[in-house]
């Protein structure tokens, strides 16, 4: 079961952010595997998993975007009903406490799901 890295930036909270974000990863040929964003009092926050982690920090960094780095939990799921509800028992199960989650699906047969959660350990023990 992989681990990943979540680059976490937060930002000011206005229309365009994003593309300015997205546009600027992908000039430095930075792919993007996931994107999740949302709102933390006045700021936006934007965690993103990239095929180039190095990169897209450097990146990140040149327009003053200080990325944290988070280790999460990668699972490869497939992509049908009730696939995700059994990876989350199976971590409830074990006492671990998921802090947020994202998927990503290409509309074929698998799914992949990153989780950010409170013990990776136990959660990579729980799920093997």
């Amino acid at each position: 079961m992989p681990r990943a890295k979540a680059l976490v930036i937060r930002v000011e909270d206005r229309p365009g952010m994003l593309g300015e974000i997205a546009s600027a990863l992908g000039a430095a040929k930075v792919n993007l595997r996931a994107v999740h964003g949302g709102k933390e009092g006045d700021q936006g926050v934007v965690r993103l998993v990239v095929d180039k982690a190095a990169t897209a920090r450097r990146v990140l960094a040149a327009h003053g975007w200080m990325p944290e780095v988070e280790e999460i939990l990668e699972v490869e799921l497939a992509d049908k009903p009730g696939t995700l509800g059994e990876v989350a028992r199976l971590l409830g199960d074990a006492k671990v406490n998921i802090q947020y989650v994202f998927v990503s699906t290409t509309g074929g047969r698998k799914a992949t799901a990153f989780l950010a959660v409170s013990d990776l350990k136990a959660a990579l023990k729980a799920l093997r």
